[in-house]
């Protein structure tokens, strides 16, 4: 026996069992914004772990859909561990992502041809464990997909954040059918945080929680994640930047 636990292989196959039963320990069950408006809408104070998160442009426009991608990879950004990232589309700026806290040395890319090989390679990477979160980008979700999804998600224990990406605006209305995530949030770009001295301010999005487990749906006016992918809550947006709220890092 002493034998067997000093084999490579047999520790490896041990450990790739645990995840797949789901017994490796789980210091951590959600991943907090660290904004108490926002955490006090989802059980358990933040975003769960071993689930699956869904996030959508508020429109079918290419800056809304920008805005949903770099909301997503702020989340990622505040996790620990490798992150992978399934694409079909080779249109995404990694260094957008390094300025929410996304830095390229953490990111796996997975290119894929079609969707269909962008839900496999986003469910194996769920079910392999270990990874700070798994994100995919696909234009449409089925219910029977989304669970499959889930149940990979909830095996390992690793977050999985689907970007939702339209090229017209037929396509944007799947957004409407019901899916297994835990969370559905659309994201809209409003005006940037005004300056008092001619520029451009930082980033303002419209953040709707439109569908949380166990919760109540809310929309928050938020800044733009900074460089460790934190946001911040504008609750009174008229009084522009000296009326907001920070997160604080969460890691």
């Amino acid at each position: 026996m002493a034998q067997s636990g000093a084999n490579p292989v047999i520790s490896d196959l041990r450990d790739r069992i645990q995840h797949l039963e789901g017994a490796v320990a789980r210091p951590k069950t959600v991943l907090p914004f660290g904004v108490a408006d926002i955490d006090a809408h989802l059980p358990g104070g933040g975003l769960a772990y071993g689930a699956l998160h869904e996030f959508a442009g508020g429109g079918a426009g290419a800056i809304d859909g920008a805005a949903a991608a770099l909301f997503a990879a702020g989340i990622a950004a505040r996790t620990k561990g490798k992150v992978v990232w399934c694409l079909a589309r080779p249109d995404l700026f990694a260094p957008a992502l390094a300025q929410v806290g996304l830095h390229p040395d953490r990111v796996i890319y997975v290119e894929a041809i079609k969707e269909e090989f962008v839900l496999e390679s986003f469910e194996e990477a769920l079910r392999f464990g270990g990874l700070g979160a798994v994100v995919g980008e696909v234009v449409r979700l089925p219910m029977v997909v989304s669970r499959r999804l889930q149940l990979a998600a909830e095996g390992s224990g690793t977050i999985g954040l689907v970007i939702r990406r339209w090229r017209r605006q037929t396509e944007a209305g799947d957004f409407g059918h019901p899916t297994a995530a835990a969370t559905r949030w659309r994201i809209s770009v409003l005006p940037s945080d005004p300056l008092p001295v001619p520029g451009v301010g930082r980033g303002r999005w419209l953040a709707e929680l439109i569908r949380v487990k166990a919760g109540e749906s809310a929309d928050f006016e938020i800044g733009a994640c900074d460089a460790e992918g934190r946001i911040s809550l504008f609750f009174d947006a008229g009084n522009g930047s000296d009326q907001t709220r920070r997160s604080v890092h969460t890691g």
